[in-house]
Order: structure tokens, then C-alpha cells, then sequence
């Protein structure tokens, strides 16, 4: 009975979004692309899904520095249909893709190396050069915790592929991150080591760590550990040292792109005036500043997920302007 209300509830929630759950069907396909490195040719899996209506654009999904793309993105919970982020864009009409930056998930762990930032904007510039040849359309953008650095040094290298950028859990200096105060008392065995081990019980502390677990409903942080933990026992340090060491990565006021920033009220990964400095840098008229109520680090995965999803399918869908000055 549980699960067939979470569904029902679902498809009445897809229905207020102007889309029907079960008429559209969704389509899922594996791709590979290569990204060019002294060491030679780096492969990079993708996955994308979409029904027959595509017409609101197409959407790269960026993960985060502990989580592959398809648990974060693709997340399959019996009973929680809209814990699949991109079904649920799909029916909403979107073109949605995800890859696995290089070092995680199905993509190349092979190179020596940590695999930071600067990487990481790499590998979405992969992406991004396969998915337009394959759509013939600009992106819209989204990124997530080291994976909204990585999309946004992107963006600030790669304006040309970007209609539209999303940053969720954003840091911008770290300057009084919690969250990165205790990340630097590990800075000396994460500059030591290219890869850092994850358990059960580390992916349970990325909804516990700002003192907010309750926010998170256990049947789908548990579901999400099973499918982080099918693709990986370790992880990439080289977003760790970046956060920890190198911040500031990227530069707002070379970002030429219309962006929204996305912080939740509990999110240690930044204070509220340290993402309100990023945002009042960016020089698109088109911005928007989001504090999304009731959410710490993982926004997408919360109990308020439809505020989320709302949020981010209006930014994507925001008409043009017709006067600009």
C-alpha cells in the first residue's frame, strides 16, 4: 500500500507538471566517449534517457566527489519513482544525460592521478562534445557539490555549449565551511593517495553530516549506498584536496552564462555569505539565487525533492526575454 501511494503520489505531482507518468515512456541508452591526455585517450561512460517528447531541452547532469552518476542521477528505488532524477526529467519532456567523470563509476580508473577539478571540467567537456554532435543543441547544465565546480569551471572555459547553468551545493572560497574545517584534518592523507576508501557507513554520513539526517528518508539513502557501492569502493581525492586547499577553482565573473545557485538552509559545504559572494559576481543578468528550506547538502535525495525538482525545471524552462535594454 506504501509504495502504491508514493507512486500515485508521484504521477499526480508529474501530472501538476503538465506531463502524464504513465504515457511517457522512457528510453534508457549506454554511451562511451573518449577524452584526449598525454597518457593517451581516456574512456568516459554516459548514459542517456528520455521519451518521445524531448522539446524543453537537453540536460548533462554533473555528480559530486563521492558518488558516481547513475546512483546520484539515476537512482532506482522500488516505491520512489521520482528518486530516478532523470526519468523523471525525461518525462517532464527532457533530453537528460549523465556521465561518469574519469576515476569513477563504468569510466577509466587506469591514469595515476587524483583526479580533480580542472579533470573533472575535462571530462564534461567530453561530454558535452558528444552530446551536441549527437543533439545538434546547447546544454542545460547542472552540477552538484564538486560536481557544481566542475560544471562551472566548464561553463567559465566553454560558454558555447551552455544554454542554461544550474549550481547546486555550491562553495566558492570555503571560507567558514564546517564541512571543510574537518575535511583539512585529513588534507595530508588525501594529498597522499590518489584514491580514498568509502563504506556503508561514509555514504550515510553525506545525509548525516549537517546534523540534519532526518531530513533524508532511510529506505532511499540506504538503496542509494547499495548503488554507489555496486560501482565503487574508493574514490578520487584530488576534489578533496581542491576543497580543502585550492579554493577558490573557479572564477563568477568569468562565468558568461545565465546561472542559478542552489543552497540548502542546512548545507555546511558553504556558508550563505560565501555562495551570496559568488553570485553577486556573475555578470549574466539572468541569475538567480535559490535557499531551498528544509535541505542540507544532498538537495536532490531529501524528503522535499519536489521543491527541488520544481525549482530546477523552472530555471531550464524560463522563456527567453524579449527585452533586454
Amino acid at each position: 500500500m506504501t509504495s502504491r501511494r508514493s507512486f500515485l503520489g508521484a504521477s499526480a505531482l508529474l501530472a501538476s507538471f503538465g506531463v502524464r507518468a504513465q504515457g511517457a515512456a522512457v528510453t534508457s541508452n549506454d554511451h562511451w566517449t573518449t577524452k584526449a591526455t598525454d597518457a593517451g585517450p581516456v574512456r568516459l561512460y554516459l548514459r542517456r534517457k528520455r521519451a518521445s517528447d524531448t522539446a524543453k531541452g537537453t540536460i548533462l547532469f554533473v555528480h559530486g566527489s563521492s558518488v558516481s552518476a547513475t546512483p546520484t542521477f539515476d537512482l532506482q528505488v522500488p516505491g520512489h519513482p521520482e528518486m530516478s532524477v532523470m526519468d523523471w526529467y525525461a518525462r517532464l519532456g527532457y533530453d537528460t544525460w549523465c556521465v561518469d567523470c574519469e576515476g569513477y563509476g563504468k569510466s577509466d580508473k587506469s591514469r595515476p592521478v587524483n583526479a580533480d577539478i580542472a579533470c573533472g571540467a575535462d571530462d564534461v567537456l567530453a561530454a558535452a562534445e558528444y552530446i551536441t554532435k549527437e543533439t545538434g543543441r546547447k546544454l542545460l547544465l547542472y552540477g552538484a557539490s564538486s560536481g557544481a565546480l566542475r560544471a562551472g569551471l566548464f561553463a567559465q572555459r566553454n560558454p558555447k555549449y551552455v544554454q542554461r547553468l544550474a549550481l547546486d551545493a555550491l562553495v566558492y572560497t570555503g571560507e567558514g565551511s564546517p564541512t571543510l574545517a574537518e575535511r583539512k584534518k585529513r588534507l595530508p592523507q588525501y594529498r597522499a593517495s590518489n584514491r580514498r576508501p568509502i563504506d556503508r557507513a561514509f555514504v550515510r554520513t553525506i545525509f548525516t553530516r549537517d546534523g540534519h539526517g532526518e531530513a533524508y528518508d532511510p529506505k532511499v539513502v540506504e538503496a542509494f549506498a547499495d548503488q554507489v557501492l555496486a560501482l565503487d569502493s574508493s574514490m578520487p581525492t584530488g576534489t578533496y584536496v581542491d576543497m580543502s586547499a585550492n579554493l577558490p577553482v573557479i572564477d563568477p565573473a568569468k562565468i558568461s552564462v545565465p546561472t542559478l545557485v542552489m543552497r540548502g538552509q542546512w548545507d555546511g559545504i558553504a556558508t550563505l555569505e560565501d555562495v551570496t559572494a559568488f553570485f553577486l559576481k556573475l555578470p549574466h543578468p539572468d541569475k538567480q539565487l535559490t535557499v531551498m528550506q528544509g535541505i542540507a547538502h544532498s538537495s536532490m535525495r531529501s524528503q522535499n525533492w519536489r521543491m527541488v525538482f520544481h525549482l530546477l525545471d523552472a530555471w531550464f524552462s524560463r522563456p527567453a526575454v524579449a527585452y533586454t535594454g
